[in-house]
């Protein structure tokens, strides 16, 4: 678990944690977890449309996840958020499977795509993990108080200039980064449940924004390492550790709050009597 040829998967895991970290507090306040659930799975297939034409499926995740990115946004502006999220999935999966139908070499790739297989990082996926890594954090910081002010309260962010359109497009953007860097390494079908489950816990934990982001890394990083290390010892996949330990984090996070509510309650009505 701790041999050389394990170092790639901890350097890569740490920074895929990291990044969920960061991007999955905004997701959360801004209830955008079946975005965070969409654009992995519609950026999946843009691995097969890269391997059709011979290109590194990194850079078919990022077209296909650019592409929902397009479209969520776009329609949008047309209608309700969330019925324009599933219009988005919907064709992006309606190409992947023509995509998928023209290959008869993708099958494995396409299970470690949907299900995480940080045990193949190679040292080649490091840098751009890394770069990826480093232009999300940098555009999340660029952007931190108008973002943060858009994800609260749209009309108090319009009053205060902020264009709320553009931060939209601007946070989807960051979203679609951030899970075509993950998918390689906890997989489309769980990638939002390392964002959403560390990050729903400390914003229970927590009321402010940035203890909160710093507590949301943590979870992630603790949940990422927990699995891998539990995937070396039960010989189980990372993806059903990294699923569970984000549900028992939010569960513990539930937990936290309504006990700290009964304290609360307790000590008032003690000093009233």
């Amino acid at each position: 678990m701790f041999s050389s040829f394990m170092v790639n998967t901890w350097i890569v895991a740490s920074l895929v944690a990291v990044v969920a970290g960061v991007v999955g507090f905004f997701v959360v306040i801004r209830g955008a977890s079946f975005a965070a659930h969409t654009l992995p799975l519609g950026a999946f297939p843009g691995a097969a449309a890269a391997s059709l034409v011979g290109v590194d499926p990194l850079v078919g995740l990022i077209v296909f996840a650019s592409i929902g990115v397009i479209g969520v946004s776009w329609l949008g502006r047309q209608g309700r958020r969330e019925v324009a999220t599933a219009l988005s999935l919907v064709m992006l999966l309606g190409l992947g499977a023509l995509f998928l139908s023209m290959t008869t070499e993708y099958s494995q790739a396409v299970y470690s795509l949907l299900f995480g297989e940080v045990l193949g990082v190679s040292s080649a996926d490091i840098v751009p993990v890394a770069v990826i890594s480093i232009v999300v954090v940098a555009l999340i910081s660029l952007n931190f108080r108008p973002l943060l002010l858009s994800s609260l309260s749209s009309d108090l962010a319009t009053a205060r200039g902020v264009a709320c359109g553009r931060m939209e497009l601007c946070f989807l953007a960051i979203l679609a980064l951030a899970t075509a860097m993950a998918l390689p390494v906890v997989g489309a079908l769980l990638v939002f449940s390392l964002m959403i489950g560390p990050a729903s816990a400390a914003r229970l934990l927590s009321d402010r924004p940035v203890p909160a982001i710093l507590l949301s890394v943590c979870l992630s990083v603790v949940t990422v390492w927990t699995a891998i290390a539990l995937s070396g010892i039960s010989d189980w996949p990372v993806g059903f550790f990294v699923g569970g330990l984000g549900a028992a984090w939010y569960g513990f996070g539930r937990l936290w709050t309504r006990m700290r509510t009964r304290q609360r309650s307790h000590t008032v009505a003690v000093v009233r009597n």
